[in-house]
């Protein structure tokens, strides 16, 4: 039998409920200096306003070394009544200091199963998903090192894999080295930040092999890809493909949260669900939104 595995224990795909696919409580990166997801009262309020547009579950995508907080994600849970799964994994170099990864260059996968299996750190918390991610338009040494070691992990556990897009690139690479070369079922894959790159020969191939898409985030107005969002997504479920989709936020700075007066958690519910019920109808929406994600992280751990 399949469970999602949250941050309070394992917990049956379908009483997951309304589910943000990707997200972040807490994360710091040498990237964004001055930007870290760091308070707990910001995060604890921030999940307030999630539940009150009717949101009762949160995947933390924050992987190993980029301030997870993982002792502070069960009270969190227990005071806002909102599943959380935490993640392990590994994010792009460019977010860790050369003696980080040094010390993890010969350890990686089994990192990833003892933080999956026992726990992160010392807290006995156990995620529930490996994040990793490819780069732009393409995968670096860093990013076949630890897709790597997040098959070997998949492997001996059973663990979904979610990637981060650079840019929405690079996901036919993506699916090429888990899939293709190193086994990983696709329907075990979480191909995130598809809408940043609204392309809709790659989405309808990377629908076909199986994997999900993820489009989690509101762009950047640069970007100019939020309203490109909801026909894509349309198209995918028009070609059979709507229980593949999931949705998220990707809060990944302070400004950003909606305590700060950003978009934050509650915008996927507040805007996004409403403007894809107009494409889509408030049905698909709704299994988009709560069926799909207990299928993508439900797991027959091992």
């Amino acid at each position: 039998m399949s469970f999602v595995r949250t941050v309070l224990g394992d917990v049956r795909p379908e009483d997951l409920g309304v589910c943000d696919a990707h997200d972040h409580l807490f994360f710091a990166s040498p990237q964004l200096p001055g930007q870290e997801l760091r308070s707990v009262s910001a995060a604890r309020a921030e999940l307030a306003a999630f539940r009150a547009q009717g949101g009762s579950a949160v995947v933390q995508w924050t992987p190993y070394g980029l301030g997870r907080r993982a002792a502070d994600l069960p009270p969190l849970s227990r005071e806002t009544g909102v599943h959380l799964v935490a993640a392990t994994g590994l994010h792009q170099s460019v977010h860790y200091d050369d003696g980080t990864l040094a010390g993890l260059r010969d350890r990686l996968a089994d990192v990833f199963v003892h933080e999956l299996t026992e726990g992160i750190g010392t807290s006995g918390i156990r995620a529930g998903l490996i994040k990793i991610a490819g780069g732009f338009h393409a995968l670096d040494a860093h990013a076949r090192w630890t897709m790597t070691a997040a098959a070997e992990a998949h492997h001996a556990t059973g663990a979904p894999i979610a990637v981060h897009h650079e840019l929405g690139t690079g996901v036919l690479d993506v699916l090429d080295l888990l899939c293709d070369e190193l086994a990983v079922p696709a329907h075990r894959v979480i191909l995130g930040h598809l809408n940043r790159n609204p392309d809709s020969v790659v989405h309808r191939q990377a629908a076909e092999s199986g994997a999900y898409l993820a489009f989690d985030g509101p762009s950047r107005a640069n970007h100019a890809t939020d309203w490109r969002m909801p026909d894509a997504v349309r198209a995918l479920a028009d070609a059979g493909f709507g229980d593949r989709l999931l949705l998220g936020g990707d809060t990944t700075t302070a400004a950003a949260r909606s305590v700060a007066g950003g978009p934050g958690m509650p915008y996927l519910l507040r805007r996004v669900r409403p403007r894809l019920e107009v494409a889509l109808g408030e049905e698909l929406v709704h299994r988009i939104l709560t069926e799909n994600p207990g299928h993508a992280f439900g797991v027959d751990w091992r």
